[in-house]
């Protein structure tokens, strides 16, 4: 045994995602062979692949099968998310992706689903960030239980700037931390336009794998702005499967699909796919509608990245600030696989933009 024929034995293992070779794509790192021993990093495009143990098993039986049946194989999964978007010298620069969560219209629970995204991910093991970009009706700091912090002083090539708020290892920032709770917001157009920035711009948001960020629904002023002055890695759109939701549902999409913004639609989320009610919790009752998302999907050949039905202890999680990945409950598994699935999504298109 030797490096060069444990390499050409691993580039019989295919990143079933990426569709290329692991040696090709550069995942194999640090490759040690000793007498009978192979030992290597297995780098992955993001810790939350769910993936790993699959890709791990077919490297072993790669080496085992083409190179020496009784090899002793060592392999340490690592990640690194890789991007192919310049943010240039700005507080984004080592954020490596920025993933918008839209909606067409409101009530959808965009705002639950982008707090929950944003905590699985972490949980896998993604540094993760999340700006609540909904100007008018921020609720970022409720879901998370910090309506009374502050963003703190810092400090960025010798400007002022913000730190964000961090809770449950998540950095958070919205304008709900800078008015109170019976305050409205009152901005016209350029001004809403300004303000978005400022929260992009204006905090120090330090490394991150993904920052998610929650906007308000529609297809204004924050979603042109967002589109036309942040570089985006892509945007997945949350709807509920009843027919006027879905009717918006396609405008959302159809904003970012526009030539002049041209946002890649990394998925759709179908939420509260169904009722369950606590004392039955083998019952489905589909009140909005049955697989409307899910045919949307089909039609438009968008990935579906989730089904997540409607239970009360969601939104009770949500009120009392503690989050369905923080309770670890039964729900999180859905939000779990949402975040594996939209990690998978974003690789996918960071390969086919070819740009390392």
């Amino acid at each position: 045994m030797n490096t060069n024929s444990v390499l050409e034995a691993l580039k019989n293992v295919e990143d079933p995602d990426l569709k290329k070779d692991i040696v090709t794509l550069g995942m194999v790192k640090d490759l040690e062979v000793e007498n009978n021993k192979v030992k290597f990093k297995l780098e992955l495009t993001t810790p939350a692949c769910p993936l790993k143990e699959v890709l791990k098993n077919a490297c072993i039986n790669a080496i085992k099968e083409y190179v020496n049946k009784d090899a002793i194989v060592e392999i340490e999964v690592t990640s690194k998310v890789r991007t192919s978007i310049k943010k240039e010298n700005s507080t984004l620069k080592d954020v490596k992706h920025i993933i918008a969560v839209a909606s067409g219209k409101g009530g959808v629970g965009k705002s639950t689903i982008s707090a929950n995204l944003a905590l699985a991910l972490q949980q896998l093991g993604a540094k993760t960030g999340l700006l609540d970009a909904d100007i008018y009706g921020p609720s970022q700091s409720i879901i998370f239980g910090v309506e009374d912090e502050m963003p703190g002083p810092a400090e960025f090539e010798g400007q002022r700037k913000m730190n964000p708020v961090t809770a449950y290892g998540i950095k958070i920032n919205s304008i709900g931390f800078m008015a109170k709770e019976d305050q409205p917001i009152a901005l016209r157009g350029p001004m809403v336009s300004k303000a978005l920035q400022q929260l992009f711009y204006d905090t120090v948001w330090g490394e991150l794998d993904y920052l998610i960020v929650d906007l308000p629904p529609g297809t204004g002023d924050i979603q042109i702005t967002l589109c036309g002055n942040i570089p985006l890695s892509g945007a997945i759109v949350v709807c509920t499967p009843q027919k006027v939701a879905i009717a918006d549902a396609k405008k959302a999409i159809g904003l970012f699909k526009l030539p002049q913004i041209n946002v890649p639609i990394l998925g759709l989320v179908e939420n509260m796919a169904w009722f369950t009610p606590e004392e039955l919790p083998n019952n489905k009752y589909y009140i909005f509608g049955k697989d409307g998302i899910k045919n949307l999907a089909q039609e438009l050949n968008i990935p579906l990245l989730a089904q997540i039905p409607l239970i009360q202890s969601i939104r009770e999680n949500t009120d009392e600030g503690t989050p369905s990945v923080i309770k670890n409950d039964t729900l999180a598994q859905y939000f779990t696989e949402l975040a594996q699935k939209l990690a998978q999504q974003v690789s996918i298109h960071y390969q086919q933009a070819a740009v390392v």
